[in-house]
């Protein structure tokens, strides 16, 4: 009997670790996409995904045919969703300003485009996953997309004649 669980549990952590292997990558630049940080320094990123990973390897004998990768992935969309819901309050309006490419985003607007764009996820899913409707899942990913786009211009810049006169 303990041969017989032993054997099981060595099976499950090689399946798990073949797992890692294959997706740890995508899924560490996904997670790093969403909370905006840079890559060589991603320490929410990896926090984020570790705990992910954690969820799904203790259903890992529940998914019976299930895509680990989707599993991870919706494990990852909503602890995000949670964190800068319980850190920033409403999806992250009042959030200090990460450095990375989608720093301009909120954190709602980054999940969205993710999840779309990055990982291919369909609206209809996106907007299950998140519990929002098509049309606003659609919205935010428009909005993110042309603030990506078409960023704010800074000031203009001063004319030269009061350059030379100072």
């Amino acid at each position: 009997m303990r041969e017989r669980h032993a054997s099981r549990d060595a099976r499950r952590a090689r399946e798990f670790e073949a797992f890692v292997a294959g997706a740890g990558g995508r899924l560490l630049h996904a997670a790093t996409l969403l909370t905006a940080e840079e890559p060589h320094a991603n320490p929410r990123a990896r926090r984020l995904l570790t705990l992910s990973l954690a969820q799904t390897y203790a259903g890992w004998d529940r998914l019976r045919g299930e895509d680990p990768y989707a599993r991870t992935r919706a494990c990852l969309a909503q602890r995000f969703a949670r964190e800068a819901w319980h850190r920033y309050g409403a999806l992250g309006r009042a959030r200090p300003r990460p450095g990375g490419v989608l720093a301009r985003l909120t954190a709602q607007e980054r999940l969205i485009l993710v999840l779309r764009l990055w990982e291919g996820v369909a609206e209809e899913q996106t907007a299950a996953l998140l519990g929002l409707p098509v049309d606003r899942v659609r919205t935010i990913c428009d909005r993110a997309t042309a603030t990506l786009l078409h960023p704010p211009r800074g000031p203009a810049p001063a004319p030269a004649a009061a350059e030379a006169a100072s």
